[in-house]
């Protein structure tokens, strides 16, 4: 069901003087151009595409497919995602002719969160086995990461920069500037599938247990302070 790749560790290798070269150049550029200049400023083989297949992913996945079909496209399957979520993946796929590679937890671990209940009692436990490890054991072969974050999604993306350095791996959010009306615009503009549950209240899209419909981000962890997974902070 899920990839297994040998452990090659890759560090960035990349200076904080490096890094604000790099996110000064890339202001200027249109979200395409900094897609496609990614690829000539690092290898393939050294970038990391991931996508919950959620709500507008549509939209980042169509653009790097515009630029690179060959970009291979990490799906973290928790086990616990919507149906109408793992349909949504299989019909972007074929629409784009994406390289979609699924990764996920052990089983004993995803077994005992079932078990457990933990997404009930502790989240943050629940998505550090379900989403948080398994993209850790495969983050250390890549040296940029590149995610759809926007800053308008909240506060803690508001105050990112397009390239950071998080740890050993370089993050690179090529729409963090995009506000909401643009991408809605481009959906529009060119009639980008939503996912099915859009139409029915839901703006962010998680696990089935920890989402319910709401504006933006307010419908995930419903009730509770918690706004991310784990996996971008």
């Amino acid at each position: 069901m899920f990839e297994t790749t040998p452990k090659t560790i890759v560090k960035p290798n990349i200076s904080e003087e490096e890094i604000k070269a790099l996110n000064i150049k890339y202001k200027t550029l249109s979200v395409t151009q900094r897609i496609a200049e990614l690829y000539k400023d690092f290898k393939q083989e050294d970038v990391m595409l991931t996508s919950s297949f959620a709500a507008t992913s549509a939209f980042l996945l169509k653009l790097v497919s515009d630029v690179n079909k060959t970009q291979k496209v990490y799906f973290i399957d928790t086990g616990y995602h919507f149906e109408d979520t793992l349909k949504y993946k299989e019909a972007l796929t074929k629409k784009y002719g994406l390289n979609v590679a699924s990764i996920g937890a052990l089983k004993e671990e995803h077994e005992f969160t079932t078990k457990d209940e933990t997404w009930r009692k502790n989240p943050d436990f629940c998505c550090s086995i379900n989403k948080v490890k398994p993209l850790d054991l495969i983050k250390n072969q890549y040296k940029v990461w590149v995610s759809g974050l926007m800053k308008w999604q909240s506060d803690h993306r508001a105050t990112l920069d397009i390239f950071e350095l998080r740890g050993d791996i370089l993050k690179f959010y090529p729409l963090l500037d995009v506000t909401k009306e643009e991408r809605d615009a481009y959906i529009e503009e060119h009639q980008l599938p939503f996912h099915p549950l859009v139409s029915k209240g839901y703006h962010s899209i998680g696990c089935k247990h920890c989402t319910v419909p709401g504006e933006d981000r307010s419908g995930r962890w419903n009730n509770n302070p918690k706004t991310e997974c784990g996996l971008h902070l």
